[in-house]
């Protein structure tokens, strides 16, 4: 969730003709990160929560996307988009050791 927090932040200087556009999209990929990782923490099965693990992959990457836009048409600073798209590689690095953890798991019980 702190990324998302971050994001917010990031995006209140944004032009107002971008609330309803850019402002509201990336606010919403950058919190639907935290939301399904807390949707697989709940999962009881495995590839359950593999599978929400990837849509926050997903919704990370989008949330990526945004950034870079944001910093090519002027609205965020380069220091700005670097910083925040180097939180979310160190998340993106994290949510992966997850899904091989649990991958392992998985094959371990399906081995025994």
């Amino acid at each position: 969730m702190a990324v998302a927090e971050r994001v917010h932040k990031a995006t209140e200087h944004l032009p107002r003709k971008e609330d309803y556009g850019l402002t509201s999209q990336i606010r919403r990929s950058a919190l639907s990160i935290s939301a399904n990782i807390a949707e697989a923490f709940g999962r009881k099965h495995l590839l359950d929560k593999v599978n929400f693990y990837y849509h926050a992959r997903g919704s990370l990457t989008e949330t990526q996307n945004h950034i870079e836009y944001s910093r090519r048409v002027g609205y965020l600073t380069t220091e700005e988009a670097d910083s925040l798209d180097d939180a979310l590689c160190k998340l993106y690095l994290e949510i992966n050791k997850i899904v091989v953890t649990l991958k392992e798991m998985q094959s371990g019980f399906t081995k025994s």
